[in-house]
């Protein structure tokens, strides 16, 4: 008799023959034209890569670029295939298993999920406060009114957005926000680069041993590669899917190799977007204001205002509406991927599909997330330093918690055959070590730096 164990260990979940179709597999199968087919694959892994550049992103960016001009440049395309590897990785896990990451780790890995999930909510709450914080200064710089006017506002519109907007209406809103994010490309073609030093800082990595030089490529590490991302990736693939009308739990498990085909076109998509734009906002600031000796740049706002003078009022502009469409789009990625670790690690109901009256508690998190975020802009706290702490708390956890992604989507129980191949393991490791390391270098860049 076979052994009951192994046989349930190597099945594959089992995939619900009377479960809605997916329109979008159809319609990707009738599209002839590769662009076509990549324009009706983008979904979730393109409004992750977009929410990867919120406003402290941006400022990191901005940091890098105004203090060692096109050194770091180079970071953008040694992150690509990490970055990727991991939010495919947590892609995945949402298609095969049905779950969003919280849920899947409450049923095999329940120790490590509240002390992950707690520093998450505190992560996000602080960044959220910051990334409102910007979007308020950011619109200060095209509008003569004060940004302590515009956080309420601000943070009231977002809230709505996720509230009252149905998911579908959320997805486009996100996707046209994620347009605003070319205006970076836009700035540094005003800023007139040097093209070959943007060469040689693009394809010679620069290594440093000085702290503040390692400090700046860890901060670029951990505003890339964070766990927020890692839970909103695997949650919007579940929503999706509750989109077409998968509601069950049985019939969103199993996925094919179509389906997690165009999933890797989707991350793909979103990771490059994310880092193109990355990469072009450390070649504006690079270009001016490292140029011309303006090194103490500390926000993304300061980048936009010093620009002025540097680079005209267009690029200056662009930077600026850059900023409020990132912001616009980060902060319900920040404040919902909390909702949703809180709400599937206690068994809620969750997700944006769902009305405010049958997932109270999903949605009570997004609006308290969104209102202590609000508060902490007019408590005193200085935005950098809530930015630091929401740094150092993501450093602390993305590293672990990369290791129990890297065992779950390793694990035939909740993967069935769906488990990593060889080179997606190669890369998911290798990031969690890379990230482990960051890690340890934020804490001490942080202390001693």
């Amino acid at each position: 008799m076979p052994d009951r164990k192994a046989s349930t260990a190597n099945k594959e979940p089992r995939v619900d023959p009377a479960r809605p179709v997916d329109p979008k597999a159809a319609e990707l199968r009738a599209a002839s034209n590769p662009l076509t087919r990549l324009g009706k694959a983008l979904g979730p892994g393109l409004i992750t890569g977009a929410s990867d550049d919120d406003p402290s992103g941006i400022g990191t960016y901005a940091q890098a670029g105004a203090q060692y001009g096109f050194a770091t440049l180079w970071t953008t395309l040694a992150m690509l295939p990490m970055q990727t590897a991991v939010q495919y990785i947590c892609a995945r896990i949402g298609l095969v298993t049905g779950k969003g990451l919280a849920g899947v780790l409450r049923e095999h890995y329940p120790r490590a999920l509240y002390p992950a999930v707690l520093a998450l909510v505190v992560a996000n709450t602080l960044n959220a406060g910051a990334d409102i914080g910007a979007i308020a200064a950011a619109i200060n710089l095209l509008v003569p009114i004060e940004a302590r006017v515009l956080i309420v506002p601000v943070g009231l519109a977002i809230i709505a957005l996720q509230v009252v907007g149905s998911y579908r209406i959320i997805e486009k809103v996100f996707k046209w926000l994620a347009l605003a994010l070319l205006a970076y490309i836009g700035a540094a073609l005003f800023a007139r680069p040097d093209v070959l030093k943007v060469l040689s800082g693009t394809l010679v990595p620069t290594i440093r041993l000085d702290p503040a030089y390692i400090g700046i490529v860890v901060a670029l590490l951990g505003t890339t590669i964070s766990p927020y991302l890692f839970f909103w990736q695997a949650s919007q693939e579940v929503e999706e899917q509750m989109s077409i009308g998968r509601r069950q739990l049985r019939q969103r498990q199993g996925a094919s190799r179509f389906e997690l085909k165009y999933a890797l076109w989707d991350t793909i998509a979103g990771m490059v977007f994310s880092e193109i734009v990355a990469y072009f906002i450390i070649l504006t600031t690079g270009a001016t204001l490292f140029v011309a000796g303006k090194h103490d740049v500390v926000s993304a706002t300061d980048a936009a205002q010093a620009l002025r003078p540097l680079a005209g009022d267009a690029s200056a502009l662009l930077l600026a509406v850059g900023l409020i469409g990132a912001g616009v789009l980060a902060v319900p990625v920040l404040t919902g991927s909390a909702a949703y670790g809180v709400s599937e690690a206690f068994g809620w109901r969750s997700g944006l599909n769902r009305k405010l009256t049958g997932a109270r508690q999903f949605y009570a998190v997004i609006i308290a997330a969104t209102l202590v975020g609000m508060a902490i802009n007019f408590l005193g706290i200085n935005p950098i330093t809530a930015l630091v702490l929401s740094a150092v708390l993501n450093g602390l956890i993305a590293a672990p918690l990369l290791i129990l992604i890297m065992l779950v989507s390793n694990d035939r129980s909740a993967m069935g055959e769906r488990t990593n191949g060889r080179l997606l393991n190669i890369l998911g490791w290798v990031t969690a070590i890379v990230m482990s390391v960051a890690s340890v270098g934020l804490i001490l860049t942080t202390i001693f730096g």
